[in-house]
This record gives structure tokens, C-alpha cells and sequence, in this order.
């Protein structure tokens, strides 16, 4: 009964009036993403320009609607996994990316840091093991030659390609510390995002530059780059950030690349979404 009136309702979706379309929509709409297949199907099997447009409306709106909802689930929760959100942020261009893969590729990253560890290194020695896993063995490096690309940002064509930008990377390095319990944190540094070895918040024993396979450096470093970009230092530079500042400044920099291409809708639709976090 409810298939039969769901058909008869995407049959109406070709109607010339957009009175009638927008209540059609609203009564299609109110399925919820359960529609989502029987729309696809309409889309594949329908030669109408007009039809195919409003089922693609339908379903990024529906689309965007879980993203949301998502985002807000993962803002209220107590870990805030960082996978897990930039898969979420991920969603927004790839609604049907697989999850499980990108889990999985974590998990034996992970594993294969944790067989070469062990208790008595030293912090520096920690660290020269998850560079030479991440960067060496699994070859993950910056993109230098197109670093504002979108696909940068996107966790799921990072863990593909092996290629992201300093917000990706240092994503991805830090989910293993944090499986692994090794006390590296985000820095959101301006124009730029580095991690800190720190056995205690205020007290970083040294920064890493992940887009930099993970080079090793200094306070007087943050110190001269700041002077550089004529900026005042202030104490949130220095020190680590959470997990939700992390996925706000993915957020921000693809609203950031996305306004440089001229894409003002999904600039606009991530701005929505980094309202969210930010509420």
C-alpha cells in the first residue's frame, strides 16, 4: 500500500507545476531515507531531463538531512572519534562511501604501529616508528603539487590515494595515537595544522609537521612562521586542541576551497554544517 502510493507520488514528479512538485516533495520527503533506492531506481529508469533533476534535489536533500543529523550525534558523544567525523564530513561529497573500508585500513594501520612498539622508547622513538609506518611503509605523504584540491579534505580519497593535506594527515596519525595511547594532540596553528608530543597539555615536549612526514621541531619554529603571517602568537598555537576544533578546521578549509572554485552551494551547505559544531 505504501510502495503503491510512494510510485504514484515520484510518477507526479515530472509535473510542470511547482505547486504541485513542492507538495509532492514535502509528502516524499516525509518517507525519510527509506525513499532514497525507489528514487534512484525512478533516476535510472526514466528518460525526463525534469524528473531526473527533482529526484536528485530529493535525495541530496534527504542526503544532507543525515549529515546533519549525524553531525549533531557525533558533537553530543563523548569521544568524538576523529574517523568517524571526517567520515561524516566525507558524506557530504560521498554519500555512499564505505565506511567498513576505511575502518578496517585504521585498524591494520594501527596494528602494524603497535607490533613495533614497545614500552621502553623514548617519545622521539615512538614517533620515528609512526613515521616510518605511516609515511614509509604505507606511504601516505602531502599533496604538494595540488594542496588546496578538496579531495585533500575528504578521508575517504586520502586513505585511497595516500595523498592529503596537513588536516587529513595529522587526522589519520592522530587516530592511531589515540588507539595506541600515545599523547600526540592536534595544534590548530594559522594556515597551517602540526601535533604535539605532549605528556601533559601545557607541557609539549616537541611539535611534528605531518605534512612533512612527520619532521620534528621546535616553539622557535611556531614562533617565526607566526612572523611570517604577521600574526600575534597567542597560547592556542601552542598547546593541543580537541577533536571538535580538529574537524572544525576540516570544515573550514574546504569552505575555504570551495569558495576559491566558486562551488557557493556546497560552500554554503558546509558552512551549515560547521554552524553546527560551532553552535
Amino acid at each position: 500500500m505504501i510502495e503503491g502510493k510512494l510510485q504514484a507520488l515520484i510518477n507526479l514528479l515530472d509535473d510542470p507545476d511547482s505547486t504541485i512538485y513542492e507538495d509532492v516533495k514535502n509528502q516524499i520527503i516525509s518517507y525519510g531515507d527509506d525513499v532514497i533506492p525507489h528514487l534512484e531506481y525512478a533516476w535510472e529508469n526514466s528518460l525526463d531531463h525534469l524528473l531526473q533533476q527533482r529526484v536528485e534535489e530529493i535525495i541530496h536533500y534527504l542526503q544532507f538531512n543525515s549529515i546533519k543529523a549525524e553531525l549533531v550525534a557525533w558533537k553530543k558523544s563523548e569521544s568524538k572519534n576523529l574517523i568517524e567525523g571526517s567520515i561524516i564530513v566525507a558524506k557530504h561529497q560521498y554519500p555512499d562511501l564505505h565506511e567498513d573500508e576505511i575502518n578496517k585500513y585504521i585498524n591494520q594501520l594501527t596494528q602494524d604501529t603497535w607490533i613495533e612498539l614497545n614500552d621502553n622508547l623514548t617519545a622521539l622513538e615512538k614517533v620515528k616508528v609512526l613515521n616510518q609506518i605511516i609515511f614509509e611503509v604505507h606511504g601516505f605523504n602531502g599533496n604538494l603539487k595540488n594542496i588546496n584540491s578538496p579531495q585533500n579534505s575528504y578521508i575517504n580519497n586520502v586513505v585511497e590515494t595516500k595523498k592529503g593535506n596537513p588536516i587529513t594527515l595529522a587526522i589519520i596519525y592522530l587516530e592511531v595515537c589515540q588507539r595506541l595511547q600515545i599523547p600526540i594532540y592536534g595544534v590548530n596553528v594559522p594556515a597551517h595544522f602540526i601535533l604535539a608530543f605532549a605528556e601533559k597539555k601545557n607541557d609539549v615536549l616537541f611539535y611534528l609537521n605531518v605534512f612533512n612526514k612527520g619532521s620534528v621541531f621546535s616553539k622557535y619554529d611556531i614562533d617565526k612562521f607566526l612572523e611570517q603571517l604577521k600574526k600575534e602568537p597567542k597560547k592556542e598555537y601552542y598547546i593541543p586542541c580537541d577533536n571538535l576544533t580538529t574537524i572544525k578546521r576540516l570544515i573550514q578549509h574546504l569552505i575555504y576551497t570551495y569558495d576559491n572554485l566558486g562551488y557557493i552551494d556546497k560552500k554554503d551547505e558546509l558552512t551549515l554544517l560547521l554552524n553546527i559544531l560551532e553552535q
